[in-house]
């Protein structure tokens, strides 16, 4: 389908479109899908298409909320703010529309999670509970995000920082009872390739009957600017930057997939010590296949073991989350709390005053040196400093610290 840029105006006569901004879920209605109308007008029980699956959705009832009352309503017109129900699959960012004007607002861009802990029921009666109570939770967050760690056999839920996942924690127990044991918080870093190296990589197996053969010599490395720069990266839709340089049919198209596919999947376990990896570029340009033994497994097999092969040699790094911090403190603490921030290997990026003797220090510092930072801040100043953490972005780590979570990466996994 090709793409073209809708104007649509807020007017109540236009095509229905919506927003989605949060899902919520309410234990006497149910799941509520909270929307703000930019145009048109929909009546309870009608029907809308959800541009993200594709799919209709019937909007059975429509509320106006105050705080945790709910009024029922029968319309919503342009500049409502309304909450949904009886729908499917609606997610937060997700566009409603019309069904015979399809149109995409602009959606929201979620940050990847950067800290993540360990979490088990404390009973078999909260096991049954605690799936669910997750999958609740994480549809109504997009930030939050749960995942099964086969290798240790637990559940790993990860957040934006300590205080996100505390309140997770904290919900689990208030609105779904569910008890669980807390491990600790673990760091969620990446990898990245730094330099272009070229790689043939050649795959034979035979074991009786007909082998696997398949021959492939590519460029691996970072991504280009223009890639990074791309809608389709930022959104999220792609991370793999995939050119096909083969002429003269020296690896039929039909093995484009596999062997994307094979790097795709190599890139949610690096080389490092196995986080995944954000961005990066391959371009095949020659290879040989067989006309009995060459198979798409063969060539995604080929894939893989070409980007074990070719990987360490990118000069690869870890990357990790780097978070911007405000610290209002009274004036005389600064020393005291940048003193702290250095320790941390905080980088002070300013100082502004405030009013009342107040002073606002921003700083970017490694998430991995603010576990406790809270307490430790109430400490040096008495109790009498504030600060807020959100995320800012992904930096190389020094190599002592680089060292030291791949060995205990490797360390792990060999255990």
């Amino acid at each position: 389908d090709e793409e073209k840029i809708l104007e649509r105006k807020a007017d109540v006569n236009e095509p229905f479109a919506a927003l989605a901004f949060k899902i919520a879920t309410d234990p006497f209605v149910g799941r509520l899908a909270f929307m703000r109308v930019y145009s048109g007008a929909l009546d309870a029980g009608s029907y809308v298409l959800n541009t993200r699956t594709g799919n209709k959705e019937r909007i059975s009832r429509l509320y106006q909320m105050h705080a945790k009352e709910q009024k029922a309503i029968d319309r919503v017109e342009a500049g409502d703010i309304a909450a949904a129900v009886g729908f499917k699959d609606i997610r937060t960012g997700d566009t409603l529309c019309d069904l015979d004007a399809p149109i995409v607002l602009e959606s929201m861009v979620f940050p990847d999670p950067v800290i993540g802990i360990a979490v088990e029921p404390k009973s078999q009666k909260d096991l049954d509970k605690l799936g669910m109570a997750l999958s609740k939770l994480a549809e109504e967050d997009p930030t939050f995000q749960v995942r099964f760690d086969e290798e240790n056999n637990q559940t790993i839920i990860s957040g934006m920082g300590e205080l996100h996942l505390e309140i997770i924690v904290d919900r689990l127990k208030r609105e779904f009872k569910v008890e669980c044991n807390v491990g600790e918080p673990q760091v969620t870093y990446k990898e990245a390739l730094q330099t272009t190296v070229s790689h043939r990589e050649r795959l034979k197996k035979q074991s009786g009957g007909s082998g696997l053969f398949a021959e492939m010599e590519f460029e691996l490395g970072p991504a280009d600017e223009e890639f990074l720069e791309s809608e389709d990266f930022k959104s999220g839709k792609v991370k793999l930057q995939f050119v096909w340089d083969i002429v003269g049919g020296a690896i039929d198209k039909n093995y484009q997939k596999p062997i994307r596919d094979g790097f795709l999947a190599m890139m949610n376990n690096g080389i490092l010590a196995g986080y995944g990896i954000d961005s990066m570029k391959v371009r095949v340009y020659d290879g040989a296949m067989h006309s009995v033994d060459s198979k798409p497994i063969a060539f995604e097999l080929c894939a893989k073991e070409g980007f074990k092969a070719a990987a360490p040699r990118t000069n690869p790094v870890l990357l990790e989350p780097i978070m911007k911090l405000e610290v209002i403190t009274p004036e005389e603490y600064v020393g005291n709390v940048i003193g702290d921030l250095n320790r941390r290997r905080g980088l002070p990026k300013g100082q502004e005053p405030r009013a009342g003797g107040a002073v606002k220090i921003t700083a970017e510092v490694p998430l991995s040196e603010m576990f406790g930072y809270v307490t430790d801040l109430r400490t040096i100043t008495s109790g009498r400093a504030n600060s807020t953490m959100v995320f800012s972005h992904y930096a190389a780590a020094p190599s002592g610290v680089a060292k030291e979570v791949i060995e205990k990466a490797r360390g792990a996994a060999l255990a």
